[in-house]
């Protein structure tokens, strides 16, 4: 009887243990959209209820003096000053608004803000990003403000590994991740990754993330291939059906097909599109393109 007791527990422990590796895998499938629009003009109920659990919000900016701006890219809005001078001026609108992505009735659970990097080298150099700096003080103003979990780096031209890699972890100090979305360029990546994530465990990784653009310059791109070469498991992005660059839009049959086949070939870590401005430009469904995502990366 005791035998059969101690027999029980340990197959009822073990069947735990089963089910919360079920769960925290479930967890770590991403689905994410880029939000191209301004955010205050958004479908913000819409993209908090259609399978989507990780948003990147785009167009934020560094200027030379270490402030931050937030561009719109929306006709009949204006680019915001973000933070100036370690302080959070973007108003509490704009603030309330990205708050609530997380907040309420929603599937998201991670806030990402994208960038280039502009101005980053020269102000690694100087001032450099100790906690005294007003870059330093801006993105920690910022990231209380808006509730930030990430922040991305969308380099498309200047690929300076030395000040990419300080901006990195001067970020980490500030108790943001670090997630990349490149299309082209590896070896740049691969030496950032290399190093933002030296001496960490895989589960304290900095550079936590990989954003493979695999439409327009990056329409052939593998992810299983960016995949092993990276080390990361990969996050491929697909450009919605769009007017801008017709050729380059995804349908949600397209979508679906070309998720499931990346998908079964390994080395994703979800998946995600570039971005709900022309989903909403378009008419398009933001819960047909959502379910494609939450049926394959559950």
């Amino acid at each position: 009887m005791v035998n059969f007791t101690f027999h029980k527990a340990a197959l009822l422990q073990l069947l735990f243990v089963s089910c919360a590796l079920a769960v925290n895998e479930a967890a770590s499938s991403i689905r994410s959209i880029y939000l191209f629009k301004d955010v205050m003009k958004s479908d913000t109920t819409s993209l908090k209820t259609s399978g989507f659990n990780s948003v990147l919000i785009f167009g934020v900016g560094v200027l030379g003096n270490g402030d931050i701006m937030y561009y719109s890219n929306t006709p009949g809005s204006s680019d915001v000053l973000a933070a100036s001078n370690g302080t959070y001026v973007g108003g509490d609108g704009l603030a309330a608004k990205i708050q609530s992505f997380k907040t309420g009735t929603t599937g998201i659970d991670r806030v990402e803000i994208s960038m280039n990097s502009q101005n980053i080298k020269n102000l690694m150099a100087s001032p450099g990003p100790g906690a005294t700096t007003p870059l330093y003080r801006n993105f920690a103003a910022l990231k209380t403000a808006w509730g930030l979990d990430a922040v991305n780096n969308d380099d498309e031209s200047l690929y300076d590994v030395g000040s990419t890699v300080k901006f990195a972890q001067m970020l980490g100090q500030i108790g943001y991740s670090y997630t990349i979305a490149p299309y082209t360029n590896s070896g740049f990546w691969v030496s950032l990754i290399k190093q933002a994530n030296a001496g960490l465990a895989e589960a304290d990784r900095l550079l936590d993330r990989v954003y493979l653009q695999c439409y327009d310059g990056g329409a052939g791109n593998n992810p299983a291939s960016w995949a092993r070469t990276l080390g990361l498991n990969v996050v491929p992005l697909l450009w919605v059906t769009n007017d801008s660059k017709p050729s380059q839009g995804t349908t949600v049959a397209s979508a679906l097909s070309k998720f499931t086949s990346w998908n079964s070939a390994g080395g994703l870590a979800g998946g995600g599109y570039w971005n709900d401005y022309d989903i909403e430009k378009n008419g398009l469904s933001y819960s047909q393109y959502g379910d494609v995502l939450a049926n394959i990366f559950k």
